[in-house]
């Protein structure tokens, strides 16, 4: 079911989530609704590519990613390592309705672990893109907002502006 999504201001965005210990029917339901809302918001609005419960008023750990070449959810990940490289990244957010970007410092490379949907644990590196969104996602679950990152006043701009300076079938940097 589509639900809608809270937005930058709503004091649940800043809740820590708790974890999962039942999957059941419930766990189910919840990542069929982070799969719809985010294909209804992708397909509206043509960006994004993951939705943290916590969006939807859900204050589980849960994630539930969608790309092109694969679909997904996290449940109580966790980042458990860390490379040193880091890069910066222009990120908006669902819940900033993708009105404006922040400009963000990210590690390069995480490796995160996880349960999927049978509770089995796995563990898993993702780089660039992936470890980008995995970061932002993995920080919705602890009450963090891409906001946060902010480091001053001039890394910040409104979509109609991001579109006019990056072209976003680019190569630039720019990921919800």
């Amino acid at each position: 079911m589509i639900k809608e999504i809270l937005l930058l201001g709503n004091p649940i965005l800043r809740e820590k989530s708790e974890r999962i210990v039942k999957f059941d029917v419930e766990l189910i339901n919840i990542i069929n609704d982070l799969k719809d809302t985010l294909i209804d918001f992708q397909h509206r609005k043509k960006i994004g590519r993951g939705i943290a419960a916590p969006q939807i008023d859900i204050l589980k750990k849960v994630i539930f990613v969608n790309l092109f070449d694969r679909s997904f959810p996290l449940i109580n990940p966790e980042i458990v390592w860390k490379s040193s490289e880091i890069f910066e990244v222009w990120d908006s957010c669902f819940s900033f309705d993708v009105a404006f970007f922040v400009k963000t410092i990210r590690y390069k490379s995480i490796k995160v672990k996880y349960q999927n949907i049978t509770d089995e644990w796995l563990e898993e590196i993702f780089t660039d893109e992936m470890s980008e969104l995995l970061q932002h996602e993995i920080d919705h679950l602890h009450g963090i907002l891409a906001t946060d990152h902010l480091k001053n006043n001039k890394d910040i701009i409104l979509r109609e502006e991001w579109e006019k300076r990056y072209n976003t079938n680019s190569s630039s940097k720019c990921r919800i």
